[in-house]
């Protein structure tokens, strides 16, 4: 596959690995460059610590609203579904330019209206 003999200090299971990963990258695609960044940073960060607060931001990077997805949240034993459209956010046969304001529809009261859906960091007690 390499067309090389591979080195003779490399474990049987490893080799295996990377057989199987290029295997798989072949079939399927490697990683995007942001996730090989991402990985590299931890690799070459200073400990666990700081590799968790680097996937945390990196999580909250990426999490982009679509239009047709479909966020939801149960408020007073109730279920509201909310679709992402072009122009906002579809609910209850009105569209929304954000968030906060489904949120203060459904509640009626201001919250961040991408914490009331789950998409931000909950509130440590």
């Amino acid at each position: 596959m390499f067309r090389q003999q591979p080195p003779s200090h490399l474990p049987r299971h490893l080799l295996f690995a990377v057989l199987a990963y290029r295997l798989q990258t072949d079939e399927l695609g490697d990683i995007d460059p942001v996730t090989a960044r991402l990985l590299k940073q931890i690799a070459t960060g200073g400990g666990t610590v700081k590799a968790s607060r680097v996937t945390e931001q990196f999580g909250r990077r990426r999490t982009e609203l679509k239009p047709g997805m479909i966020l939801m949240r149960e408020w007073n034993a109730q279920a509201y579904r909310v679709m992402v459209v072009d122009k906002g956010f579809a609910w209850s046969g009105k569209t929304y330019d954000s968030l906060s304001k489904v949120a203060f529809a459904i509640t009626g009261t201001n919250w961040n209206g991408p914490r009331f859906f789950g998409l931000r960091d909950q509130v440590k007690s």
